[in-house]
This record gives structure tokens, sequence and C-alpha cells, in this order.
């Protein structure tokens, strides 16, 4: 469909784009900020790019002592809310939470990207990340892009991506950090760290461990998992690293208040395998990298008091095998032009085992149902992205990808905009750009509403932003305006020419909303920090608040630490039939005492105004929790 703007705006680019042998003098270094690499690909200044990044830090990530980022991501970055439904643990298939809301788009379906050191992680069947993998021992720091990233990432980045950038060594010597904890409902969490660097050579080695009989009957939960890290910098310019990643966890679903379940149990293995080589120079930059991501499945999802336990259980394998190489250059004065290409190939099986002897059964349930399933589906895609300084205070972007896919055909996806900088330490961006899902294996080939013709979902997102640090960035601010909408979206609904309900495209919507966010370092004992967001959408989306507010403070003094955050959601949707909507309020603190230089005593306490709320419909969340402990360092 012909839109004016879209066509205005990708013309002044084609048209601009082209000055480049015209253009002034580049952005001096007095402007750099906040560097970033998920919303380009390569290192640079926030204030240089056009995606609005939201950057969380090593630090602000354990602050709290929290085995997940997820909970910490729901606080610090607006428009951004993680479901829940106990002291620990998401779990998967019915009744799970951790889905991650992004302007009300959701990972629960796919179209938000979790990605691990620029690489996709999602269970490839169902299309949705795995919640429990994401632990804050492996974090260095999470970069969150709000709005569509397909440009650079593909399907499923749709409306937005998480980037959960691994830890690496910068300093020579050896560090080795303890924390163990125990709290609420026979909650207890426990996780090492240990950090190397001996000249060229560097290593990260992270083991952990949590476990929770949570607030409800039938609702225990454990998790382990680790991290190994190795890499070595060949030279000033050349690196490589290889880094494996292992999760196992158990959770139980004890169904909704209303009909609650038994024996529904999950049993999760999650593993990461990858190897990358980075180069960087004064006029090129990039990386070839080799990833593996893949899991194993066991689930019961469980009976009620009046029925019979299931005589079987699902179980499925996944894999998402990929390349991705890119590199970007500065073909002149003031340019950056990033070349990259990606392939990935996404297999699923899955199947139904006898529950005592674990052989499998061939049961066809329901007909037009590929099952047991066993599908290899590719995707080759082809991106080039370019950033010229026309000015040193304009800077206009444009870029196109083009992603085949074996099942769903090729797309085009184009983004674009400016960035204009009236002050040395503000930015202003104006951006249009393109977000799609191809449809995941469950929806083309699972149960009786599988369609294997649908197409991918759409989206086109409309953004002005605006960011500003004053007194050299003791104080930050800034706000953004978005306009969505998404069609060809993916519905089950009655299709008269099959006779029976399927899997479609046929849904569209628009949502629109505005986000600010501000940070205020009075001075080395008082930090403070808030942020805001409004959310309008066309038809009820659940996990997506008409408005989420945060507002936190950190005290530092001698050896004292206290944090506390106040968080309040509006109008979250639990049930789109119903429309049902709840008003939550949360208060969450956390205090540290450093004993000695190396040893510090923790305490939190989550939910402390003891508010009965439901984040996911018929799963009431615990009232106040606490947990405390000892971090050693050495």
């Amino acid at each position: 469909m012909f839109n004016p703007f879209r066509s205005v705006l990708f013309a002044s680019l084609l048209f601009v784009l082209p000055l480049a042998v015209c253009a002034e003098d580049e952005m001096t270094d007095s402007v750099l900020h906040d560097i970033v690499v998920t919303g380009t690909r390569t290192a640079v200044a926030e204030q240089a790019i056009l995606p609005t990044v939201t950057t969380l830090t090593n630090t602000q990530l354990t602050q709290l002592e929290r085995i997940s980022v997820l909970p910490t991501l729901s606080e610090l970055v607006p428009n951004v809310l993680v479901t829940q439904r106990g002291v620990m643990g998401y779990g998967v298939s019915g009744g799970a939470a951790g889905g991650i809301s992004v302007r009300g788009m959701s990972s629960g379906t796919g179209q938000v990207m979790v990605l691990v050191d620029g690489h996709p992680q999602y269970q490839s069947i169902f299309g949705h990340s795995i919640a429990d993998a994401y632990q804050t021992m492996v974090a260095e720091r999470i970069e969150v892009v709000r709005g569509p990233s397909s440009l650079l990432y593909g399907s499923n980045a749709m409306g937005g991506v998480v980037n959960i950038i691994t830890n690496q060594s910068k300093a020579d010597g050896v560090r080795t950090d303890v924390s163990v904890g125990g709290g609420s409902y026979k909650s207890l969490q426990a996780e090492a760290h240990n950090s190397v660097r001996a000249g060229r050579f560097f290593s990260d080695v992270a083991v952990n461990y949590q476990r929770s009989d949570n607030h409800r009957d039938n609702m225990g939960f454990y998790q382990y998992g680790g991290l190994a890290k190795v890499g070595f910098d060949f030279s000033a310019h050349w690196s490589a690293w290889a880094t494996f990643n292992m999760t196992h966890f158990a959770a139980s679903n004890p169904g909704p208040t209303s009909a609650p379940l038994l024996d529904a149990r999950q049993w999760i293995n999650r593993g990461v395998v990858e190897a990358v080589a980075d180069n960087h120079y004064a006029k090129t930059a990039g990386s070839v990298s080799v990833y593996h991501n893949f899991g194993r499945h066991k689930i019961n999802d469980g009976h009620t008091a009046d029925a019979a336990a299931r005589d079987f259980l699902f179980r499925s394998k996944d894999a998402l095998t990929g390349i991705s190489i890119h590199q970007g250059f500065g073909l002149w004065r003031g340019n950056w032009t990033t070349v990259g290409f990606d392939y990935q190939n996404i297999h699923g099986e899955c199947w139904n085992a006898d529950i005592n002897t674990n052989e499998p059964l061939n049961r066809k349930m329901e007909q037009n149902m590929h099952y047991p399933l066993d599908k290899n589906l590719t995707e080759v895609a082809g991106y080039v992205d370019m950033r010229q300084d026309i000015m040193p205070w304009w800077t206009v972007e444009a870029g196109v990808r083009y992603d085949h896919h074996s099942e769903a055909g090729g797309e085009w996806i184009p983004q674009g905009g400016f960035v204009f900088r009236p002050l040395s330490d503000a930015d202003l961006k104006l951006s249009v750009g393109k977000g799609f899902r191809v449809p995941n294996l469950k929806e083309m080939y699972l149960y009786g509403i599988a369609n294997p013709d649908l197409e991918p979902e759409r989206l086109w997102n409309y953004e002005l932003a605006w960011k500003h640090r004053p007194w050299n960035g003791q104080f930050t601010y800034g706000f953004n305006f978005f306009y969505l909408k998404a069609d060809n979206l993916i519905a089950s609904t009655m299709v008269q020419a099959l006779g029976r309900a399927a899997n479609y495209n046929t849904g569209e919507t628009e949502h629109f909303g505005a986000e600010f966010e501000a940070a205020y370092r009075i001075n080395s004992h008082w930090h403070l920090s808030t942020n805001h967001s409004f959310l309008h959408t066309q038809e009820a989306v659940l996990a997506a608040p008409e408005y989420k507010g945060y507002l936190g403070a950190q005290y530092r003094v001698a050896g004292f630490e206290a944090n506390a955050g106040f968080q309040y959601l509006a109008g979250l949707c639990t049930n789109v039939q119903t429309e049902a909507k709840e008003n939550v309020a949360l208060l969450n603190i956390g205090l540290a005492y450093r004993v000695l230089p190396q040893l510090k005593l923790w305490a939190r306490g989550e939910n402390l105004l003891a508010q009965r709320c439901e984040i996911n419909e018929g799963f009431p969340m615990p009232k106040a929790t606490v947990m405390a402990g000892v971090h050693v360092t050495f």
C-alpha cells in the first residue's frame, strides 16, 4: 500500500546519502557517549545511530543480587514488561510466565527476539524465548532496542531485541565472586563467577543454582547452569573466542486457581555453543561467528483432580544453527557502511512418549497435523546499512535487508531516518523501519489449526526521539513518541475455504505511545532514576500495560548501600477475551553492607507493599518476600 510519508522519507535518504563527498567535519569525539553494538553490529556511540537503545550495566543487573536478568529489565526499561507468576521460575508450556512485551509486541509469540552476543536464542518449534535460561552471571551488560530490528537481525526482531552481552575480562588479573542466599518459601540461590586476563588470554567461567517451593502447592522449581568462555587477542586488531553455556531447569505448573493441576511438570535443557573471530581497525571492523542454540524438552501438561493422569509425555528437541558475517567500512569521510550475511538452519522435532517406558507413541490426535514432527527450515539473508555525517550536527542513515525463508519466501526490510545534534550533548532522531516475523513450526505444522501456507507478520514503526545529557552526563533524560501499524498478523479463525478453524494471516493492529526516562547522579552518595511509558493499543494485548512507571533511588556511604524501586502498572490486561485489567504497585528494596573489602552482606525485599496481584491471570503473585545472603570476592 502506498504511504506518502515513507516514500518522502526514503526519497530524502537516497538524495542525501550521495552527498558524502561534501560532508563536513566528522562528529568529534567530544559528543561520543554510551557506546552500543546492538543497533549497528559494530561499537558506536548511541548518539550517532537511529535505534532507541537502553543499556543496563553489570552494576545495575547485580545490585539486588538477582539470579535472572529479567526482573531488572522489566523495571528499568520503559514500555518493557516481563510476566511473572512466583518467587522463582518462569517455566514453559501452559501457564508459563517470562514473556517479554515491548510496546505491545511479545516474545511469547516470537515478536521480540532475545540475543546472546548478537545471536538469536529461541525455541525453534514454538518460536518463543526461554526465560529461565537468561542469567545475570553471564551478562556484562544488556542492550534493549525498542522498535523493529529486523534490518540487522531478521525474523522475530519485529518488535525489538534484548541483547545479553557476555563477560569479557579487560584488565590483567584473576577475580572470583561467590554469592549465596536464601529466603521465603525455602528459596535458595547460589552463583560463582571467575574471570581471568593474562596478557592476550582471557576466560570467564560461571556456575549457578537456584530452587524454591514457591507460594502455591505443586509449584516447585529448580535450575542450575554454567558458562565457559575462552578467548585470545592475536593482535591489537584481531580477537577470537569460544563460549559454551548450558542451563537445566525443572518447573511445576500449579494451573490457574480456578482449575488447579496435578503432575504438571517440565524438564528443560538449553545450550549454546559459539565461536567468534572479531577484527577492529580504524577504517573497518567486523566479525565472523558460528553458533548453535539447542534444547531438549520433556513436558507433562498435568491433569485436574477429577481427571485421569496422563500416560504420556510431550517430548521435543530443537536447534538453531547459524553463521553470521558482517563488516563495516569507513568508505569516505563521515561514512560508515555495514554489509552483512546471515544463514540459519532451524530444526524442530517433537513426539509423544510413554510416561513409563519413554518409548515414542505415534499418535495422530487431530486432522491436518504433521505429528510426530521433524522439520528443517532454512533462512538466508543479506543486508547493507549506511550511516553518513552530512554536517557535524546532522547524520542520515538508511539500510535494507533481503531475507529468504525456505517456507515463507522472500521479504525486503528497509529502515532509515535522520539524527540531528543541535547541542554537543543532545540528539533528535526521526526514523521509520519495517519489522517482520516468519511463522513458526507450530503455526505451520502442529495441531488441527496448522497452516503451512502462512505468510510473515509485518509492521511499520515511526518514531521521534530526543535525548539530552547536560552537566557532562551527570543528568540524562530522553523521551520517545512512536506509532506502529502491524498487519498480516497470525490468528486462529474460521476459514470458509477449508471448512475449519485454522491459523490465518488476518489480523492487524495499531499501537502508539510515549516514553520518558531520566537519571541524575546528584553526588557520590545519591543516584536517582525514573522511567514512564504510555501505550495505546487498538485491541486488548496481554502484558502490555497502558501506563508503566518506575522511580528508583540509590544511596551509598562508606560500606553501606541501599537501593529502592517503586513500580506502578495501570491497565494491565490479563485476559484478552474479557479484557480484564489490573493495577499493580510494587515496592522492592535492597540493602548491602561491605564488612570487609572481600565480604559483603546483602538482603532484598520484593513486593513489600504485600500487593495481591496477578500478572498472569489465574496465577496470583506472592505477597512480600525476602532473600538475604553473602557475597565474597577474592
